[in-house]
């Protein structure tokens, strides 16, 4: 086959095709004619690969067709448009669904520290059962207070260890065990401490030294385990969706979730890691703590609200995650 013999023959052809793909507005009868052309083209650039491979011909049209494939698909969106429709729409409306999950979570939670601390309290027995006189007392007077040192290195390992949670949390919360599992422990594990520090008389000093981070970092995995039941829900309850692209619709936008919970428990670990255990009065360090969880509720309530109501759920937009599978009723 004579390249320039083709092209010659389908250069009006290939011109037309190049105006489409420029032209600002089509109408529809234009884009049909630009499906039909791109299709065309695209033969006869193979049939020039077949029979000539590389050649002057070919870089020209293969030029033509990326333009009008760009106009058939889309140009792909600026980073700093997502990024910016990130944390405007996408990880406010996720965590604004979360947003009675995460109250019914939270004040389970408090129930079970109080009514563990309490039981535990109540009698010296299963005080003494948790460990040697001495070593409570160390604890209570010392070690808990030690923990919390103001240093980046701290503050960096909180961060991490926190995260990791938040991120088991929503990843593994299809289980439907995990999330639970996490929240007892953690609750247990408080109630134990807060047990421990009323018997000797600390338990002011317990508070002080938890209200801080703790009501920004408890409010994060409260969260994260939200997240995790939703995924799980979603697959256990589909709707009318199939149960794997309803597992997949909630696990991309709980996985937002994720994200965001990661800079939230930043927030929190720079707040454990340079104020709770710095110099500064305590009526301050509790006024930042009280500070960043409404900078983070009124984030997640106020703005959470307004995009949910323009209709975003914290899931990828449709040429991202792919189109929908349609369903009845």
């Amino acid at each position: 086959m004579d390249a320039d013999a083709l092209t010659d023959a389908r250069r009006p052809e290939w011109d037309r095709l190049d105006r489409l793909s420029r032209k600002r507005r089509l109408s529809g009868d234009e884009v049909d004619e630009l499906i039909v052309r791109y299709r065309a083209a695209s033969a006869d650039l193979a049939e020039l690969k077949t029979s000539v491979g590389d050649s002057p011909q070919g870089a020209y049209l293969s030029t033509i067709l990326a333009t009008a494939r760009l106009r058939l698909t889309g140009a792909p969106e600026n980073i700093v448009a997502q990024i910016v429709r990130f944390f405007t729409l996408q990880l406010p409306a996720a965590l604004y669904r979360l947003r009675w999950t995460t109250l019914v979570i939270a004040v389970a939670f408090v129930l079970v520290v109080a009514l563990a601390g309490a039981w535990i309290a109540s009698d010296p027995a299963r005080i003494a059962a948790l460990g040697t006189p001495e070593a409570l007392k160390q604890y209570a007077e010392k070690d808990f207070t030690d923990y919390y040192g103001p240093m980046a290195s701290f503050a960096g390992m909180v961060w991490s260890n926190n995260a990791l949670i938040a991120l088991q949390c929503v990843l593994f919360g299809v289980t439907g065990v995990w999330p639970v599992w996490m929240l007892v422990q953690n609750a247990m594990g408080l109630g134990v401490a807060a047990a421990v520090m009323a018997a000797h008389d600390r338990l002011d000093v317990m508070l002080l030294y938890i209200l801080p981070h703790g009501m920004l970092e408890l409010t994060a995995v409260f969260v994260a385990a939200a997240g995790g039941l939703h995924i799980f829900w979603a697959w256990v309850v589909p709707g009318r969706r199939g149960r794997g692209e309803s597992l997949a619709a909630g696990g991309r936008s709980l996985a937002t979730v994720a994200m965001g919970l990661v800079l939230i428990l930043g927030l929190s670990g720079l707040v454990e890691g340079f104020i709770t255990g710095s110099a500064l009065p305590w009526p301050v360090k509790i006024g930042i703590g009280a500070l960043a969880l409404v900078v983070v509720l009124l984030y997640m309530l106020v703005v959470g609200r307004r995009a949910h109501r323009s209709g975003q759920t914290g899931d990828l937009v449709e040429f991202d995650a792919g189109t929908p599978t349609l369903t009845a009723g």
